[in-house]
């Protein structure tokens, strides 16, 4: 399964294990909303990766391979496990075990908070390197956790930061050695999980809601352009050359 549900104590920890950079793809995106919903009862969640990734964001084989019909299945899926994150009551922690790119960026900032590792592990957004537009729930989830000042320069540049930049930056909370990096998030969890159930999720939604609301009103509009420049000749051939380039057809 690409995502593994582990309980410690009050707090689940979905584990993404999907391939060398746990991307992002259909199954992913489907398993993540589907065990975000079964971790119910814990009093709040942490989202890790496996080995020393984060995730790498969105699986651009899987889209190089299954072409223009692929990215219209992909494409709602991904908005929706963003927003599935960004839509929890409860605290969510990003213990960020390595590289957070693109996608993987996005899902951290759905998170209430990120603990990045001083390890090898930079955490940027790099889609207009490729050639692709940002849906629009990834874009409202950067606003939110960054503001509106910032995403001309983490946008247009791609710029990806680690350790104090990344800090310096606000793109994370706080850094930990890699062996302790699951262990802050946990203890953040914690302690966000020891608050109030219902104000704290009354707090939450009261800040997120503007973003909730721009992402409801323009979604459906929006999304129809992104899913045309996604499919497009340009776009696809520039996916094809970066997985060339990048990853030499390896998965």
């Amino acid at each position: 399964m690409p995502i593994i549900l582990e309980s410690h104590h009050d707090v689940a920890v979905l584990r993404i294990d999907h391939g060398k950079g746990n991307t992002l793809d259909t199954d992913s995106c489907r398993e993540l909303a589907f065990r975000l919903e079964e971790t119910g009862e814990a009093r709040a969640v942490v989202l890790t990766g496996t080995g020393g990734i984060f995730s790498a964001g969105v699986d651009l084989k899987r889209i190089h391979e299954g072409g223009a019909s692929y990215v219209s299945e992909f494409l709602p899926l991904l908005s929706d496990a963003l927003l599935a994150v960004f839509g929890c009551p409860r605290p969510v922690v990003a213990a960020l075990n390595g590289h957070a790119i693109a996608g993987g960026a996005v899902l951290a900032a759905a998170c209430d908070h990120r603990v990045l590792t001083t390890g090898p592990g930079r955490i940027g957004v790099t889609e207009l390197l490729v050639g692709l537009p940002f849906p629009l729930a990834a874009l409202e989830i950067l606003r939110c956790a960054y503001g509106t000042a910032p995403l001309p320069r983490l946008t247009y540049t791609g710029e990806t930061l680690g350790g104090d930049e990344a800090r310096a930056a606000g793109l994370v909370d706080e850094l930990a050695p890699p062996e302790d990096v699951l262990k802050r998030a946990l203890a953040v969890a914690t302690r966000l999980g020891g608050l109030p159930a219902e104000p704290f999720a009354h707090t939450k939604a009261q800040i997120r809601q503007p973003f909730h609301e721009r992402v409801a009103e323009y979604r459906h509009s929006d999304d129809p352009g992104v899913e045309r420049m996604w499919r497009s000749a340009e776009a696809l051939a520039a996916v094809k050359s970066y997985v060339d380039s990048k990853i030499g057809g390896r998965g």
